[in-house]
């Protein structure tokens, strides 16, 4: 192309003398014309052409900009929404201003057929301090619940209309409502359970928005006030909660505003009723998992681990005639029963869905001990008192774990689907190094509480070659036909105070 764009004299044909006029041209000069004519057209076809070629590539340099203006816009989003440029500073509480002097109560509720000694171990009823922490509340309350179901009629009617009566009620008071499909992101089920006062008191623990919690079970938790640091670390959980309404999908990428303030790595220090303790925050960047939490408290534990949990099954199972061994938490123990000579002491809910293979894995556990010096575990089921219709009363539904070095306070079943699943959010509390003995911490009361259960006529021991029948009713069950009785109990009406009423004055919840 570049040949032909040159215009000279081809062929040989002299062009001097050639002129522009009217009249009988010479052959030649005809033919000339003709050549230059077809000359010029040819290089009016290579001007066209350049242009073309200047016009698609203008066309692919505005397609690459735009595409890198598109990328950019995309980076600016991700910065942008992992940065706070909208001027709101969570009221005001960064990690250098938030309040560290906190105090905290530790809270149960206990089922009126589980009566201790008189002169035991006892702290303030669940429902005593859930109203406490509404009495407090002066902007918003916000709460984690796998279920809602403060009425035992409630069942029924879930079955039947897959919906909470109670909860639109509490829509209709203004509160507003929450509900994620966990089984569409992660195969499992959020059992969080704690509430978050105006982002300055919080509760966590292993009771449920559920009318057993408040009356049947046996649950555990504590209340944590004045403490903005963590309670805005709660906070940040439930704002993770929140945000993954009409989600089928987990975000990889997750806003600043969901970062804790403090974790396994960066604790913070904080007065606990007038006792220094470090707590670990309860997921985004840095966050600790639970499993993670969990793992830390049993390997820095130098002399015992007491474990009180609702179910302890270290497997996971893709389906029902398929099981992997999950040692996470199993190897755990081994190790701190034979490398460390930690004494270790494990207190299991027996019900009816305490799975038979539970007996086989305390036994495995068990056995390493034998003959072996320094080695101590013991292991006990909290058998609670079984109805008439078949069901249990007065299930030991506590999960925590107190050492000599702190304690941890959770959601999760000790299960290993549970932790593959399921989310939970738990607290951990760090006895530190140089507190006087005389000093009655959270970690002693908890251990206090351990104590008073695991030496309760409600405890049998694991007994040589015997495998105790936790759920024998449902042999009994299984043969008889139709629906199980269930048994009625309006708890909000026996309450101290209403919670079903105090509830509709304020507070954002989620539930499952």
């Amino acid at each position: 192309m570049e040949q032909r764009r040159i215009r000279c004299p081809t062929g040989g044909h002299d062009m001097r003398g050639q002129t522009l006029g009217f009249g009988f041209q010479p052959p030649a000069v005809a033919a000339s014309s003709i050549i230059t004519a077809v000359q010029q057209q040819d290089y009016l076809a290579s001007v066209w052409l350049r242009r073309r070629e200047k016009l698609e590539h203008s066309q692919q340099k505005c397609i690459v900009i735009f595409a890198l203006v598109c990328c950019f816009a995309v980076l600016v989003a991700l910065i942008f929404s992992a940065v706070d440029i909208w001027g709101e500073d969570e009221d005001g509480i960064t990690e250098d201003n938030c309040s560290r002097n906190c105090s905290i109560v530790l809270v149960e509720n206990i089922p009126e057929d589980i009566s201790f000694l008189d002169n035991s171990t006892s702290h303030l009823p669940l429902s005593v301090g859930l109203n406490n922490l509404l009495d407090k509340a002066e902007r918003v309350v916000e709460i984690v619940s796998p279920q809602w179901l403060l009425y035992s009629s409630d069942y029924e009617q879930v079955k039947q209309t897959l919906g909470s009566t109670k909860l639109d009620n509490l829509t209709n008071h203004y509160a507003e409502v929450h509900k994620v499909n966990t089984t569409a992101l992660t195969k499992g089920n959020i059992h969080s359970s704690f509430w978050v006062v105006d982002r300055k008191h919080f509760y966590i623990g292993s009771a449920n928005m559920d009318w057993r919690s408040l009356a049947t079970r046996k649950e555990l938790g504590v209340l944590v006030y004045n403490c903005t640091c963590l309670a805005l670390d709660l906070h940040r959980v439930f704002s993770l909660y929140w945000g993954l309404q009409h989600k089928d999908f987990i975000p990889n990428f997750w806003s600043k505003r969901l970062f804790p303030y403090f974790n396994r790595d960066k604790p913070v220090n904080i007065t606990f009723n007038s006792a220094e303790s470090s707590p670990d925050a309860f997921i985004p960047k840095d966050r600790s998992s639970d499993l993670e939490a969990i793992s830390r408290v049993i390997q820095q534990a130098r002399h015992f681990i007491y474990i009180s949990i609702n179910d302890y099954l270290p497997l996971v199972r893709s389906n029902s005639l398929s099981s992997t061994y999950w040692s996470r938490i199993d190897g755990l123990i081994r190790e701190a029963l034979i490398l460390r000579k930690v004494r270790v002491r494990l207190l299991i809910s027996c019900w009816e869905k305490t799975d038979p293979l539970t007996f086989n894995f305390i036994w495995s556990l068990k056995s390493l001990c034998m003959e072996q010096a320094n080695c101590s575990l013991e292991a006990k089921f909290f058998c609670s008192k079984s109805q008439s219709d078949g069901s249990f009363s007065g299930i030991n539904h506590n999960r925590f774990m107190v050492t000599d070095r702190a304690i941890y306070l959770g959601n999760l079943d000790w299960v290993g689907d549970e932790f593959m699943y399921n989310a939970g959010a738990g607290l951990v509390i760090s006895r530190p190094e140089n507190i006087t003995e005389k000093s009655f911490t959270v970690v002693e009361q908890l251990q206090a509480v351990f104590e008073r259960d695991w030496f309760s006529r409600y405890t049998l021991s694991l007994q040589t070659n015997k495998i105790h029948v936790c759920n024998k009713h449902q042999v009994t069950k299984s043969s008889r036909s139709g629906p199980m009785p269930i048994r009625v109990r309006h708890v909000c009406g026996v309450l101290p105070l209403d919670i079903c009423t105090i509830l509709k004055r304020f507070f954002c919840c989620f539930v499952l």
